[in-house]
């Protein structure tokens, strides 16, 4: 069954409240420095060495992109995970965990 816009924002904004809540811990614990940016349906990330993370919905083909400055990504809900479609880069979360560690240096647990 497909999925309907108002199921896959609530189920996106339930991931950027997360991975927000758990950057704003970070940032605490690690003495880190991240600018976080949420608005129009994109959460943007931005480092201490000014590169940025930007996760945003694309609500007509109910995916989730992620742009690091490693590549671009592009997440489908798939049998309960948030899935990319396109470089086989695993689930959601744990990618956007080791994307921030990667990029930045700081751990982040969700």
């Amino acid at each position: 069954m497909a999925m309907t816009d108002t199921e896959f924002h609530q189920l996106a904004d339930e991931m950027f409240n997360t991975i927000e809540t758990a950057i704003e811990n970070a940032i605490d614990e690690q003495d880190a420095d991240v600018d976080i940016d949420a608005s129009g349906g994109v959460l943007q990330l931005e480092f201490d060495d000014g590169s940025k993370i930007v996760i945003n919905k694309q609500e007509p083909l109910h995916q989730i992109w992620v742009a690091t400055k490693f590549g671009g990504y592009h997440f489908s809900f798939e049998n309960g995970q948030w899935l990319d479609m396109r470089t086989n880069a695993g689930e959601f979360m744990p990618f956007v965990q080791q994307s921030i560690a990667r990029q930045s240096g700081i751990q982040v647990s969700f």
